[in-house]
């Protein structure tokens, strides 16, 4: 009888997701991961093997600004940054890599402010 196993399950819709989308210099990857108590996001050209900009929530920036946030607020906040960030480097248009993850809760939270901050995806 085999075990379910829930890293692993998010380890192969990841694969299956990465085999389809692929970040370029023109339009680099927005790829979120998402941990128990925090957020990290990286916009990444996979074409060279670059992180062009990263954010988390445990930027010293951010971490001023969670203080008695809930997890999906600082989700907005890391997705914010992100956004803001990779558009002072240039960057306007993003591919959206979920990670596995449903597009639900932070990680949708993430990606509407980093939408609403100027990133197109």
């Amino acid at each position: 009888m085999a075990v379910f196993n829930r890293k692993l399950a998010r380890a192969k819709r990841h694969v299956r997701i990465r085999a389809k989308l692929s970040g370029t210099a023109e339009r680099p990857r927005l790829c979120v991961f998402r941990s128990l108590n925090h957020v990290y996001a990286q916009v990444i050209d996979d074409v060279k093997g670059n992180t062009l900009v990263m954010a988390s929530s445990i930027d010293k920036d951010i971490k001023e600004q969670v203080d008695g946030k809930k997890k999906g607020e600082v989700s907005e906040l890391v997705g914010t940054a992100v956004a803001k960030r990779a558009l002072e480097k240039g960057v306007t248009q993003v591919a959206f890599d979920r990670g596995g993850y449903r597009y639900h809760g932070r990680v949708k939270a993430l990606g509407e402010a980093a939408r609403k901050a100027g990133l197109k995806f």
